[in-house]
């Protein structure tokens, strides 16, 4: 999963700002629903802290739902982003994360690459028949 230009996601991000965020503003600001956002926590993904009943979010957590966002746009699954994100309590130093991403990336474009020749054929295919139709159309006088 890549990370975009930010390679120190987990230096800059866990340390913050000491800025703190409610789910309201991370949805807001992400486009997601509450409901997402509490999916995620469900799933073990972000654990925000709480003061009674109201969450509170750190710069941490805000950092890994951009990513948790990222990965599911790029078509990953949440044990795969979890994984990924469970390494970075394990290796402050990015090496494994690293190995992993890649790995994770170059899976994802081997079955990308399957999935765009697998519509390029049905595309292919369907083109031959809307020909054959409008052949037969063109003769029948239909």
């Amino acid at each position: 999963m890549s990370i975009g230009n930010n390679i120190n996601w987990h230096e800059q991000n866990e340390k913050g700002d000491g800025r703190t965020f409610s789910i309201g503003q991370l949805a807001e600001e992400f486009g997601v629903t509450h409901r997402t956002i509490r999916f995620y926590e469900d799933e073990g993904l972000i654990a925000p802290a709480r003061r009674g009943t109201t969450r509170i979010y750190s710069h941490g957590d805000r950092g890994r739902l951009a990513l948790i966002l990222r990965g599911k746009r790029l078509g990953f699954s949440i044990s795969e982003i979890k994984e990924f994100l469970d390494l970075y309590t394990v290796d402050a130093n990015q090496a494994e994360q690293m190995r992993y991403a890649h790995a994770r990336a170059q899976e994802r474009l081997l079955l990308l690459d399957q999935q765009m020749a697998d519509l390029e054929q049905t595309r292919t295919e369907l083109r031959e028949i809307e020909q054959q139709i409008a052949d037969h159309l063109a003769k029948t006088g239909g």
